[in-house]
């Protein structure tokens, strides 16, 4: 039998990586991770991972590149993790999240990342510039 994948979405903007704190279930509340979910029936994980940072941030994204790995979750499950682009709105933790935020590459180390996350979220960062360019370059923060 093969596992069911769960996608999850490391979303990059303005040289920063978007941190998601788990507000169910009980046994993961307060930790964080990169936002997704399970793939439905007939979707790609592409479409899988549009769909579920719609549902629980409000955002529209683009897929970029998956990151090499995958990693295993509860029995049956296994997350696969796409960096993506944000392309427009303002994400908000709409379920299953109670704070999101965002974390410049020296941030990582900040919040307390489910185990599973952490290769995924190492690897992210190493795409994430050693210092933002953003804070005063016209960019906003």
């Amino acid at each position: 039998m093969t596992d069911r994948v769960v996608v999850a979405g490391a979303v990059l903007a303005e040289g920063r990586l978007l941190a998601a704190r788990r507000s169910a279930p009980p046994e993961l509340a307060g930790r964080w991770e990169l936002p997704g979910g399970k793939l439905e029936p007939g979707e790609t994980a592409q479409q899988a991972l549009v769909r579920e940072l719609r549902e629980e941030l409000g955002v529209e994204t683009e897929p970029q590149e998956r990151i090499p790995g995958e990693w295993p979750l509860k029995p049956g499950y296994v997350l696969q993790v796409w960096t993506a682009r944000l392309i427009s709105g303002e994400p908000q933790p709409l379920e299953d999240h109670d704070e999101l935020r965002w974390l410049s590459r020296h941030e990582m180390d900040s919040v307390d990342w489910l185990e599973q996350d952490r290769p995924a979220v190492a690897e992210a960062a190493r795409r994430l510039p050693a210092r933002s360019v953003w804070t005063d370059a016209g960019g906003t923060t």
